[in-house]
């Protein structure tokens, strides 16, 4: 065998070898990535659609998200995705005009901490304000729309004079508030709408039924203790303090620490409600007859 013939065979069997290879490198070797591939593929041809019936998709899609939002804005309370710690203190800046200016608020950024599926921030407030001005406060940290809870509370009673002497029955209180939110958007809508936070009147219970301060005459009325009716008249009651001033009252009319509630012109008579501290007082002056002067 000529040297010519050699190089020939020994061509074809690495030419053999080498096919051999390949196709045992094909077929045993990426056998399990060309069946990956290949079913990616399928899956993708089966999801390629005309322009149209994409669009059609996509108005479906749409619709059924409406549906969902709406749902969750039907809710009371709703938990936003990955709010900043700032927003709380904006929240509560918003509250300032149904506020009165005397109540006091501060807050304490206290950290950020997670609760089952979600997380919260945590800030801890305090100071003092009218019963009616810290029960509108609460209830907006309750009912707002984005979930904030009121974890722990204590009120105290606290007595203030304003510059004209006279005291105001606040309360004081702290409380520790939990501001929630979602790592993802599911539990909130598209647009945020907040819940009506408007309340009523409400009787103070923490107001003293019976007090030592009395507030001062500031406005000069009628102080009855000591008090005389001159005369009765049509337009009302004619009448004079101990320092001998003069006041020309009806029904109704304020004086100090009460009202002129009745003018009996049967009787000669004027009746007076007064509250003396929580303590309520009926008072009755009469018309002194004339005494005439001996010759």
């Amino acid at each position: 065998m000529n040297r010519k013939l050699k190089n020939t065979l020994g061509l074809v069997g690495l030419l053999l070898l080498i096919l051999v290879a390949g196709i045992v490198y094909i077929f045993v070797v990426q056998k399990s990535s060309i069946t990956e591939r290949t079913s990616k593929v399928a899956e993708l041809n089966s999801h390629s659609l005309e322009k149209s019936k994409l669009l059609e998709e996509l108005v479906q899609m749409q619709l059924r998200a409406a549906v969902l939002d709406s749902i969750l804005a039907a809710r009371k309370f709703n938990i936003p995705q990955d709010i900043s710690s700032i927003k709380f203190f904006t929240f509560v800046n918003g509250l300032s005009p149904v506020l009165s200016p005397d109540m006091r608020i501060n807050i304490e950024y206290a950290g950020r901490k997670p609760e089952r599926d979600f997380e919260f921030y945590e800030y801890n407030l305090s100071g003092g304000g009218a019963y009616n001005d810290l029960y509108k406060f609460i209830y907006s940290i309750e009912q707002s729309k984005e979930l904030k809870k009121i974890k722990n509370l204590s009120l105290s009673n606290l007595v203030i004079e304003n510059d004209e002497g006279i005291p105001q029955f606040y309360v004081g209180y702290s409380m520790t508030v939990n501001v929630y939110f979602s790592r993802d958007d599911r539990f909130a809508t598209s647009e945020f709408v907040e819940n009506n936070l408007s309340t009523g009147l409400y009787h103070d219970v923490f107001y003293p039924i019976i007090r030592n301060e009395i507030p001062p005459n500031v406005d000069n009325l009628l102080d009855v203790q000591g008090a005389k009716l001159l005369a009765l008249i049509p337009e009302g009651a004619f009448l004079s303090d101990v320092k001998g001033n003069t006041y020309l009252l009806w029904e109704g009319e304020q004086i100090y620490l009460g009202y002129l509630t009745k003018i009996d012109y049967d009787h000669n008579t004027v009746s007076f409600i007064l509250n003396k501290g929580g303590i309520i007082e009926k008072v009755d002056l009469y018309l002194q007859p004339e005494i005439k002067k001996k010759k």
